[in-house]
């Protein structure tokens, strides 16, 4: 495998470097002025379903979904290209033809900065029909001082291993049509066989969790996570009552889990964190948002601490299926989207590399929406999900 590392930061203006992991003594460096990418950056931020400031979650929705350019095929691919030429750099572009010419495909490996954690880069329109992710094998760059981290373990992956599925479990005091209600509605017998022990469980709290991790080889989350003032304050939604222990404060019957309990441990006294599963798949709004902060912290972040290798989360908010029918245009009548993304995910971490496996069923949905228009194809939930790739000190860089 070929495979380049691209790490951005922001300093005012817009910082890369990148280097190939078979040349790591000839690193690029190159300076983008913030004026030639920060309008198309708020193009993007205004396209997807994430609250702006001064936004809720339901205006979120509203603005992205009835007449955002991600629900008008034509739109979205003059958006996506108008985002590859602004932020993809012509030198960078240039070795990766170089390579596709010669019949390899590399593997691009990025690090985005907080103003580019919700760039969809394999989405980025490079060529007529042709998105990034048709050219190469894309994931993100978990920062080195966590991946590389001394105390962290990295059981290997045991295909024939305990798999933890938590679908859709009742938040206490949330009741189905709320904010924290079923995210998943009609469950098919597909979905359910996923979920341990069943679908819309009320006993999947952080004690079950934890003991239940301890020895998985896979887990899967389907479900709630919002965001806090900073990373570490990013929260799944379990069936934790108010009166468990954990470091948020409860919100009425509930108290949510957060990516510090999992790094710290929620119980008082000494540091207790989690052990994680090799692989692990967040399904759930803004799940993989760490990078949006300044010091990149998350419950991706936190994955990886505890000791996952592969970590797949989305960059925005998750339209549900209702909402979709509700909202979009068009739509057409009971299709569903978020389920069968679930099941790709799902599909993905089975496989032997998840990363090439998730970027396979990208690329065959970006098909799809380029041929077609079909809504239920929108980037709006293919290309929310990327899969962190921090593999064990001993592997590669």
């Amino acid at each position: 495998m070929v495979t380049v590392q691209l790490k951005l930061v922001d300093a005012g203006d817009l910082y890369y470097t990148w280097r190939w992991e078979h040349r790591p003594a000839e690193p690029r460096v190159i300076v983008v002025p913030r004026e030639l990418v920060q309008g198309t950056l708020d193009e993007w931020a205004a396209a997807v379903p994430s609250p702006l400031p001064g936004e809720s979650a339901a205006q979120a929705l509203r603005r992205s979904l009835t007449h955002g350019p991600l629900v008008d095929r034509d739109r979205e691919i003059a958006l996506a290209t108008r985002l590859s030429s602004a932020l993809l750099p012509h030198r960078l572009a240039g070795e990766l033809n170089s390579l596709l010419s010669q019949g390899v495909r590399p593997h691009l490996r990025i690090q985005p900065s907080p103003s580019t954690a919700q760039v969809p880069w394999e989405a980025l329109h490079v060529d007529e029909g042709e998105r990034a992710v048709h050219n190469l094998d894309i994931s993100v760059l978990a920062p080195a001082t966590v991946s590389n981290a001394e105390r962290r373990r990295v059981v290997p992956f045991d295909p024939q291993g305990t798999v933890i599925g938590v679908l859709d479990a009742r938040v206490p005091g949330f009741p189905d049509a709320s904010a924290l209600g079923s995210v998943l509605g009609e469950v098919t017998p597909e979905l359910a066989a996923l979920a341990t022990g069943g679908v819309r469980r009320d006993d999947v709290d952080r004690d079950f969790l934890e003991e239940a991790l301890a020895t998985a080889s896979r887990f899967l989350y389907v479900g709630h996570v919002t965001t806090g003032e900073h990373g570490l304050d990013a929260r799944m939604h379990l069936s934790c009552t108010a009166d468990t222990t954990g470091r948020a404060a409860p919100l009425g019957a509930h108290r949510p889990l957060t990516a510090a309990d999992l790094v710290l441990g929620h119980r008082p006294g000494p540091a207790r964190p989690w052990r994680i599963p090799a692989r692990v798949a967040l399904v759930a709004c803004e799940s993989g948002g760490d990078l949006r902060f300044a010091e990149p912290t998350g419950l991706v972040t936190a994955m990886v601490h505890g000791g996952a290798e592969h970590v797949t989360a989305t960059r925005w908010t998750l339209p549900t299926d209702e909402g979709l029918a509700r909202l979009v245009p068009n739509f057409p009548a009971a299709t569903p989207v978020l389920g069968p993304a679930v099941l790709a995910v799902d599909a993905a971490h089975r496989a032997p590399d998840p990363v090439a496996a998730l970027n396979d069923w990208q690329r065959e949905m970006a098909t799809r929406w380029e041929k077609t228009g079909d809504l239920s194809c929108s980037p709006l939930v293919w290309a929310a999900f990327s899969t962190t790739w921090a593999p064990c000190r001993s592997s590669s860089g």
